[in-house]
């Protein structure tokens, strides 16, 4: 599938999400809508989105969170989703009900030439922690909010605040290899996690009034689905994919094992609630 043209030091994350991770996380798209639903909630709450507002939505993925904008926005107004993501951009556009103000672009947004002080509202769930250089990437972005723009976007906390995603890769590691250590600025899931960076971030960029409110969550990683569907979405997509990709079998098989009994003794019914934990970051343009 054809990538978009991007900031040369994104190339890495445009190719992810344009090959076989980028179709996994689309093929995943009802799962991971419903486990991040309360984050979606979230940010459309914190960002008060109002009937006749220009929105764009920053790595909208699947698009669920830029049909939750525009929905709030119609008629007369209008949400814009951009991704680099070919694949989960199809799913995007399969899924906008028809008549609904929205579209939806693949672009790198660091460089996408919006169209300036145009729009009322810049948000995102997850997806601006993988810029290589976010204050180019937020200047950018920041030139398409008109004087009086707002900017509401949820990035996760430290790994220890979401154990969600670190107890079954710490289940994994008895067996195989860690993954390569990532710098505390290196794009990745916890890229924002330090205030102080965000504050940085958001100040080198243009933004004021820069606020961020822990959020606690509980996170179904079953998805209602019971403990063979907690072990299976934790091996599909995320770290504890990634630890296992291209181990022998034997290998596979002892860490999957490993995985269910680290899983086991958190399964209620048809639940296994693991703690998770979010940013949910607000600023004004200037």
């Amino acid at each position: 599938m054809e990538s978009p043209t991007g900031h040369e030091q994104n190339a890495d994350q445009i190719a992810y999400w344009n090959g076989p991770a980028g179709q996994r996380w689309a093929d995943r798209q009802q799962a991971q809508d419903i486990l991040l639903g309360p984050v979606a909630d979230l940010v459309i709450d914190r960002a008060k989105p109002k009937p006749g507002e220009r929105v764009i939505d920053i790595g909208c993925g699947s698009g669920v969170t830029t049909i939750g904008f525009a929905q709030k926005v119609a008629p007369s107004g209008h949400a814009l989703g951009v991704d680099i993501s070919g694949p989960m951009l199809a799913r995007a556009r399969a899924s906008a009900p028809q008549g609904l103000p929205v579209d939806f672009v693949q672009a790198d947004a660091t460089v996408y030439p919006f169209d300036p002080a145009s729009f009322d509202l810049l948000v995102s769930r997850f997806g601006v922690m993988f810029f290589a250089d976010p204050v180019v990437s937020f200047a950018n972005m920041r030139k398409a909010l008109k004087p009086s723009g707002r900017l509401a976007f949820a990035c996760w906390r430290e790994p220890r605040e979401n154990p969600w995603m670190i107890a079954p890769l710490q289940a994994v590691y008895k067996h195989v290899p860690k993954l390569p250590p990532q710098g505390p600025e290196d794009p990745g899931p916890f890229a924002f996690a330090s205030e102080e960076r965000v504050h940085r971030i958001l100040g080198g960029a243009g933004f004021t009034g820069i606020a961020m409110e822990a959020c606690p969550l509980s996170m179904d990683i079953a998805i209602g689905g019971g403990l063979d569907a907690a072990v299976q979405g934790a091996l599909e997509i995320g770290p504890t994919h990634r630890a296992l990709e291209g181990q022998p079998a034997e290998l596979r098989d002892a860490a999957i094992n490993s995985l269910r009994e680290a899983l086991a003794p958190l399964a209620k019914g048809d639940t296994v609630v693991l703690p998770g934990s979010i940013w949910i970051v607000t600023a004004r343009a200037t």
